[in-house]
């Protein structure tokens, strides 16, 4: 499971460490599906670099997800974040 996810009933409940509310409510298959998706653009189109606010807009997801989603591939090495704040994948240059 995420950083920053707690599993209620089945499904994902994504949140910060500051705030207890969910936004979306996701099951697992579900952040599954994201992460590979968010995954296969970063491999499609090399030296991308997303702010989080564009992350949201691309994918259409609210900030507390996109953060845990953008959160969890920081985790796992897949993305770093720069100085600039944008999400870049981990080894590239940008």
């Amino acid at each position: 499971m995420l950083s920053g996810a707690r599993k209620r009933g089945g499904t994902a409940v994504f949140q910060t460490s500051t705030m207890f509310r969910a936004q979306e409510i996701y099951t697992p298959e579900a952040v599954v599906d994201w992460l590979q998706l968010i995954r296969a653009e970063y491999l499609e189109i090399p030296g991308l670099h997303l702010t989080q606010p564009q992350a949201e807009r691309l994918w259409g997801l609210d900030s507390l997800t996109c953060e845990a989603l953008l959160g969890a591939l920081i985790q796992t090495g897949f993305l770093r974040r720069t100085q600039t704040g944008a999400y870049v994948r981990a080894g590239s240059g940008g």
